[in-house]
């Protein structure tokens, strides 16, 4: 691989130090020595990381500041951390692999030349995102790639599936032959069989020669096909028999055709539920399953926004010949809770009319609304998606994503005890909107932000919001087993604010 690889060590102890170096120089990495969680910190605001390798016994409020830095842009996010012989079990944040003590050089070498391989996979197809799922992508292209399998791709419209197809098709060894890409829902039944099998002349008027099929002209290559599910059933009976017997005849013909090529089939319809209802052959259906690969909603990854606004602020940039001072902490903010419908393609979109119309400054919160223009003239249900309030400091605007987080997980908590409890179904909370939140102080002169009642004179009963925010976390807390990177998922909040949180209400 010739891209360079960059590992960092942090607080290992000399024999374990030696032989990761060791290993590094067989292997060709590029490897970096911190001596605590200080040195590391510092190092990751300066360098660009691929995979980190810490020693577990570092406190964990520490571990997880080194594993927020390693969600920055430049970094590609892999975290190992090495234990004790027997200690596996004792760590409880998520990470990339564990591994014990004495370091085994084959098991090493073969959980970072994994991360190495997602990297490659993920510079040459263009595929954006160091989430936990799309991890698991990558991991799933790289096992099924060099197979012939057929692959089912799902996902909502707009998630790239094209994409994932595409470097499954480049990582194999059909790489040299034909990729085709087939919209099932774009054609008539007629016209995409003829598409697909090809036809015979005179086998329908205008069919003045024979004509070979997307399957005859990607002999050796790959086919893709987007949104299988509205394939016509007499069409799909054709398509199962050149699964089944690669073989197909054209439309009009008798000939009987040979054909070697790879399906990749994708959907954004659940086939399941189409095979109940009788819309989608069942047979067919698992003999696409075979494989399957599914490509989360962009509101299920929004830790990877950023990575992709700057993707795609540098894709236009470049593309048109033009800077672009950037976007605002707080403007992002804004970009990673609204829930993109639309997913990729409508990010993108956003991104690119935010490039070409921003002014000749940093685009900020106050400017995102006209860039939602559509959104906003669809009615008020647009607003509860601007969880911050306008000229705001970041620290303010990130207290009241916390609050408003907070509140709305209480009365969620709330409606299922209550139905619980009383066997009956209970009225939908009233939305809390955002800009009539009046419990976020000024910095005092500690820098400390304190929170205060709408109304100290009338309480009517009702908790501090710093005693629902204590009673918020320790309920996520108890919800994921202590699991803090799951905690903070859940409560929409960095793992640092959830650390600060504990730390502040003695939930240790």
């Amino acid at each position: 691989m010739d891209e360079e690889f960059n590992i960092l060590l942090v607080g290992l102890d000399e024999e374990s130090r030696e032989a990761i170096l060791d290993v590094s120089g067989d292997e060709h990495w590029e490897s970096s020595v911190a001596d605590d969680w200080k040195a590391a910190v510092d190092f990751l605001q300066h360098n660009s990381v691929d995979v980190v390798v810490a020693d577990a016994s570092i406190p964990e409020a520490e571990l997880a500041e080194i594993s927020e830095r390693l969600k920055d842009g430049r970094h590609w996010g892999t975290l190992v951390f090495l234990c004790p012989k027997g200690g596996v079990s004792a760590v409880q944040m998520e990470v990339d692999a564990l591994l014990e003590k004495p370091i085994d050089r084959h098991e090493l070498a073969e959980v970072v030349g994994r991360a190495q391989v997602r990297k490659r996979i993920s510079l040459e197809s263009g595929i954006v995102g160091k989430s936990v799922q799309m991890k698991q992508v990558l991991e799933a292209i790289i096992q099924i790639a060099p197979t012939d399998i057929t692959v089912l791709v799902t996902g909502e419209t707009g998630t790239g599936k094209e994409l994932i197809a595409r470097a499954i098709h480049n990582h194999s060894r059909r790489k040299s032959r034909a990729f085709l890409a087939v919209d099932c829902g774009a054609l008539a039944e007629g016209i995409l069989e003829s598409e697909l099998f090809g036809h015979e002349r005179g086998a329908f008027t205008g069919a003045v020669a024979r004509h070979k099929g997307i399957f005859e002209a990607a002999e050796g290559g790959t086919i893709f096909l987007d949104e299988i599910g509205e394939m016509s059933p007499a069409t799909q009976v054709r398509f199962l028999r050149v699964l089944e017997q690669r073989e197909l005849r054209r439309v009009g013909g008798t000939e009987t055709v040979q054909v070697d090529v790879r399906v990749i089939a994708a959907t954004n319809r659940d086939l399941a539920a189409a095979v109940r209802e009788g819309n989608f052959r069942q047979d067919l259906y698992y003999r696409l399953k075979v494989f399957e690969i599914y490509l989360p909603p962009l509101r299920e990854r929004r830790e990877d926004i950023p990575l992709l606004v700057d993707a795609f602020v540098r894709s236009y940039c470049d593309e048109h010949k033009i800077s672009f001072p950037g976007i605002s902490q707080d403007a992002m903010q804004l970009l990673m809770h609204y829930p993109w419908p639309g997913n990729i393609r409508e990010l993108r979109n956003l991104v690119e009319s935010m490039v070409a119309l921003s002014p000749r400054r940093k685009v900020t919160a106050e400017d995102i609304p006209r860039y939602f223009k559509e959104y906003l003239q669809q009615g008020p249900s647009f607003s509860h998606l601007l969880p911050v309030r306008l000229k705001k400091s970041p620290d303010q605007s990130e207290r009241e994503l916390i609050y408003r987080s907070l509140l709305a997980l209480r009365e969620d908590v709330a409606e299922i005890k209550k139905f619980l409890l009383e066997g009956q179904r209970v009225a939908k909370p009233i939305p809390i909107n955002p800009y009539e939140m009046s419990f976020v102080a000024e910095v005092g002169e500690a820098g400390e932000r304190e929170v205060k009642e709408a109304d100290q004179t009338d309480t009517g009963g009702l908790k501090s919001i710093a005693e629902m925010e204590k009673e918020m976390i320790q309920e996520a807390l108890k919800q994921t087993g202590g699991n803090k990177k799951k905690a903070a998922r859940m409560l929409g909040i960095g793992e640092r604010t959830l650390y600060r949180k504990i730390e502040k209400y003695g939930l240790q």
